[in-house]
């Protein structure tokens, strides 16, 4: 496994870790896959999105598989309504299990599981060592746009005191730059957003290019003052490795959810 990501099978769930906060000792974490699961094509098999037009029961036995593998209650998961947008929500003690509105992105110093969900779009877990406190991000095109890691990562700042340069931070599975096709018109935003835009993006033809939504989301997390050996990518495409990951563009829309989870132990 590439980029300081290693990976771990319990039974037949198959999931990943940031060697970098496993060596720290304080979280319990990881980047889900397809695999061990109970959803039938084209969901098959670990899906883990609601939203999905999968089976209900099957998510939630899905959920279940992955919770016991990872040690953690189903039932207390936090989870967001994702609207790729750039809102942070402080988690407390009295969340457990609540699924927020319109939101992006989590963090909490109190022992609760985060969970965010991906099918291509950039997963960011965040770790405070010191504090401590931990995050969770989804970053897709628009997220990366509207710089939600910093965000983030800011927040824990203003909330909890986090030092940015105490931050150990996960860039999980995710479309990468040698898939990620997009128009003018997103490029404009990227043009706009990052003046560093031409190290992003690869231009295919006058009217597209291919993106790195890692880069644009590891280089904002540099510039919100985490230091670069502090910041693990696992650059593993989801579209190239549909076996062992979903991918929402690779199969037309129509597919299942990844988890990124993340909890103080």
């Amino acid at each position: 496994m590439p980029g300081g990501f290693k990976i771990n099978t319990k039974g037949e769930i198959i999931y990943f870790t940031v060697q970098s906060f496993d060596a720290a000792n304080g979280v319990t974490h990881g980047f889900s896959t397809r695999q061990g699961g109970l959803s039938d094509p084209p969901y098959a098999s670990l899906n883990l999105g609601t939203h999905t037009g999968d089976e209900l029961e099957r998510v939630q036995q899905n959920r279940q598989r992955l919770c016991n593998a990872l040690g953690l209650d189903p039932a207390a998961l936090v989870t967001a309504e994702q609207v790729h947008g750039d809102h942070v929500q402080v988690v407390g003690a009295a969340d457990a299990g609540k699924l927020f509105p319109a939101t992006d992105a989590m963090i909490t110093r109190e022992r609760m599981a985060l969970m965010t969900l991906h099918a291509d779009c950039v997963p960011v877990l965040i770790y405070d060592p010191r504090t401590p406190a931990v995050g969770v991000a989804h970053a897709g095109w628009r997220g990366t746009v509207l710089k939600i890691a910093p965000k983030t990562i800011a927040a824990m700042g203003t909330v909890f005191g986090t030092q940015p340069a105490d931050c150990l931070v996960g860039i999980g599975p995710s479309i990468g730059p040698c898939s990620y096709e997009v128009d003018a018109k997103v490029m404009a935003e990227f043009k706009a957003a990052f003046a560093y835009w031409q190290d992003l993006a690869e231009e295919k033809d006058a009217a597209h290019w291919y993106l790195d939504l890692w880069e644009a989301n590891r280089q904002s997390i540099i510039g919100a003052g985490v230091p670069e050996e502090n910041i693990t990518l696992s650059g593993m495409c989801t579209q190239c490795n549909q076996d062992m990951l979903f991918s929402y563009r690779g199969e037309h829309g129509i597919t299942g959810r990844l988890a990124a989870v993340i909890k103080l132990k």
